[in-house]
């Protein structure tokens, strides 16, 4: 990582919507982790939304491997903090996507909600 990019962490500007890791090589890399721009960073600032390399050991990257393998899979950042160096470290998951009928029972709880707001709203005070 850059220094704006350190620097813009320490202030929490990050952003993890859509982002995701994958490993390319026997490398982990993160992609579409928005860092804000730095406030008081001059001409040489980073890009916001670049690739960024990701330090994890080799029998580590192994094992997420294997499991990535498997269906279903995905390799999420969960959070970022600073340890006690002070060094930047990324928390990593693995996800697994919801299932058909999952899907199906989320988007029916989603309507009869929106319904019942819809019905409250309605009737009002």
């Amino acid at each position: 990582m850059t220094g704006t990019e350190v620097k813009s962490l320490r202030e929490g500007k990050a952003n993890f919507n859509d982002s995701y890791c994958y490993i390319n090589k026997g490398e982990v890399w993160v992609k579409n982790l928005h860092i804000a721009e730095y406030s008081h960073g001059s001409s040489n600032n980073h890009d916001p939304v670049r690739e960024r390399k990701l330090l994890l050991q080799k029998r580590e990257i192994k094992k997420i491997e294997s499991k990535l393998k498997e269906k279903g899979y995905t390799l999420i950042p969960l959070r970022i903090f600073f340890n006690e160096k002070r060094l930047a470290k990324m928390e990593i998951g693995l996800g697994k996507g919801k299932k058909m009928h999952d899907k199906r029972e989320t988007i029916r709880q989603r309507d009869t909600e929106r319904e019942m707001k819809r019905y409250l709203h309605k009737r009002g005070p």
